[in-house]
């Protein structure tokens, strides 16, 4: 292809759009409650990404189903009859396109007991609960059933970690891919570690919430409310907007075909880059540039 045609190209398309966090990114409301757990109540916490290392200098410990969370700066605690309201900076969608229909992720400090220290093997579940509501505009709000947000899956921050790692991983999860909820604790109880991290397939955890299940098509806040009654408090950690399934020419994983994806695979032009040979022909051509058009978004 002519630069000149390239360049023509380019100028015709319109321009990229920022990416949006896929984390929640605003606290609208805090109220601890009676019980918070002490020093638990910075409520920023429980915004981006996650934890997938805790400790500090004095206690590392790698993030995994054993091993949660536990800095006061890394989670927010909610007592007996307190809530915290969160927001993303964009819609929260229902997507057919996402893993198993899932379209948000809470994120709690739940773990696992180990049936055999320290190999990894699920015992029972440590969850302290946490009633989740979702709104489209903040005011009229559908509550979450059966699901509690700090409950099951309890986070992984890595792939490669053991069960009480010390250091960090050198591979990510990934906490805009949830578990398959044909998943439970059930399934993961007596298990391996080398199963248990089947299970995840990658995900970094937390429950998940579809909200074709609740008669939604999008949602921005998501409440956490704990019970007066209550005799422990809920922690915290994050709140997350799952990723649809890559397309097929979303060279940028952006969720769509625009001008970013051409600019790569256009510097991939005539070469053997695997990622850009949409077409499988083991050369970035013509063929792979009709691929990536026909599918425009």
């Amino acid at each position: 292809m002519h630069r000149l045609a390239i360049v023509v190209l380019l100028a015709a398309l319109p321009s990229v759009a920022q990416a949006q966090s896929p984390y929640a990114s605003s606290v609208i409301t805090y109220s601890p409650g009676s019980s918070p757990a002490g020093g638990f109540t910075i409520a920023a916490s429980a915004l981006g990404e996650p934890t997938r290392f805790t400790g500090g200098p004095f206690f590392p410990q790698a993030v995994t189903p054993f091993q949660p969370a536990f800095m006061t700066n890394e989670l927010v605690s909610i007592g007996a009859g307190g809530e915290l309201v969160v927001a993303f900076d964009h819609d929260v969608a229902d997507d057919p396109r996402n893993p198993f229909g899932v379209d948000l992720i809470v994120f709690g400090n739940s773990f696992f007991g180990d049936a055999a220290y320290p190999t990894g093997t699920p015992s029972g579940l440590f969850a302290e609960g946490g009633q989740i509501a979702v709104s489209a505009d903040g005011t009229t709000w559908v509550p979450v059933p059966g699901i509690d947000a700090d409950g099951f899956a309890p986070t992984c921050g890595w792939l490669d970690a053991s069960p009480y790692a010390t250091v960090p991983g050198l591979e990510p999860t990934d906490f805009t891919r949830p578990i398959d909820p044909a998943i439970t604790v059930g399934s993961m109880i007596g298990q391996p570690w080398t199963a248990v991290r089947e299970m995840y397939d990658g995900s970094g955890g937390g429950a998940g919430i579809d909200l074709a299940s609740l008669g939604l098509s999008s949602i921005r806040f998501v409440r956490v409310r704990v019970s007066v009654s209550a005799l422990q408090s809920a922690e915290i950690d994050g709140f997350s907007d799952v990723a649809p399934a890559p397309l097929a020419g979303d060279l940028d994983g952006n969720g769509s075909i625009d001008g970013a994806d051409l600019g790569i695979l256009l510097s991939a032009f005539g070469t053997a880059e695997p990622a850009a040979d949409l077409d499988g022909n083991g050369n970035v051509d013509g063929g792979d540039l009709g691929a990536l058009l026909a599918t425009w978004s």
